[in-house]
């Protein structure tokens, strides 16, 4: 089981191993638009764990260019471990 931190929240959710963490942002209440990695709606900045998460998505690559802390939440998923990320 793996860890979803948000850091400016201060709250924590678990979550699978190998799932989309598209459903527990918009909980929490990080905005979706598109849902297809396109509108940059779901932005958000990987504090620590950016390892722990899927590869970069070519949408993300397209949106975001080459980035080491931005991330679209719409495309994501937490291989394993934690995952602390700001929005």
């Amino acid at each position: 089981m793996a860890k979803l931190i948000f850091e400016n929240l201060k709250e924590e959710r678990d979550i699978e191993d190998g799932k989309p963490i598209a459903e527990i942002c918009e909980e929490v209440g990080i905005p979706f638009a598109c849902t297809e990695g396109v509108c940059g709606t779901c932005v958000i900045e990987v504090v620590e764990g950016l390892e722990n998460l899927s590869p970069f998505t070519e949408e993300e690559k397209d949106f975001l260019g080459e980035q080491d802390k931005e991330r679209l939440a719409c495309q994501c998923k937490i291989q394993s471990g934690r995952v602390k990320v700001n929005f």
